[in-house]
């Protein structure tokens, strides 16, 4: 186990390799968050004790009493000794929030053999989870915006062509947003969200692609443009009012 470290100070190499294993250098998104995280320290621990490293550049002291913000990378390193997921949240204030968790509540050796690595910032499109490598159920938001549902892994989120980022999307805030498209008041099942991985195909495309617009209105994480039917059915009936008005 590594011991103490003073602050601020900067990454360990092992530390660093594993941030950046959820930042792919060829997504522009991701590629611009690596170059930030490349001119940061280690200003200090965050609320979560150690391996949660809240990283800026200095003299700024770690914020502490801001709201954490929106996840937008995650994935796992397995090694023959342990297991080390990290999380990468969004830039806030100049700050970048990074937790790398054990399964053994250790922190990260500076050697290990590695087993295998993945991350859902990796995912495109039309291709299986990289966790589980199970299908998920994709819906297009827009043309630049594709939600995905993983049924075995119990997870939602989203990619965004032009950045190339997968952002996950919080399972339950998603899913009150989809009961209340439905009007589902029965609490047995607006409450157990647990429902939406069981049986992902009872709900259309329309169903999960406005409860994700709902979403996104209130917790803004990426912009979306009128769907093309929307588009379509919003042109029709401004032509039949048209037509009305000339009778």
């Amino acid at each position: 186990m590594v011991g103490q470290r003073a602050f601020p100070r900067a990454l360990r190499p092992k530390e660093r390799d594993i941030i950046e294993s959820v930042l792919p250098v060829e997504r522009p998104g991701y590629r611009a968050l690596r170059e930030m995280i490349g001119r940061m320290r280690v200003l200090g621990e965050g609320r979560g004790g150690p391996g949660n490293l809240i990283l800026g550049c200095t003299p700024d002291v770690a914020d502490l009493s801001s709201p954490p913000s929106s996840v937008v990378a995650f994935g796992m390193v397995e090694t023959t000794r342990d297991a080390y997921s990290v999380t990468v949240r969004e830039c806030a204030g100049n700050q970048i929030e990074v937790e790398i968790v054990s399964s053994r509540d250790d922190e990260v050796p500076d050697h290990f053999e590695e087993k295998r690595r993945w991350t859902y910032s990796s995912w495109t499109p039309g291709s299986p989870s990289p966790c589980s490598d199970e299908a998920v159920r994709e819906v297009r938001v827009d043309d630049t915006v594709t939600l995905a549902i993983a049924p075995v892994d119990r997870r939602i989120w989203i990619h965004e062509r032009s950045t190339g980022m997968v952002l996950p999307i919080p399972v339950t805030s998603y899913y009150n947003e989809l009961m209340i498209r439905r009007g589902v008041r029965d609490p047995e099942i607006a409450l157990d969200s647990r429902l939406l991985f069981d049986n992902p195909r009872a709900y259309t495309d329309e169903e999960l692609r406005d409860a994700f617009v709902a979403y996104n209105a209130i917790r803004h994480r990426v912009d979306v443009r009128p769907h093309a039917r929307q588009s379509t059915e919003g042109s029709l009936r401004a032509a039949v009012r048209a037509l009305f008005r000339r009778k």
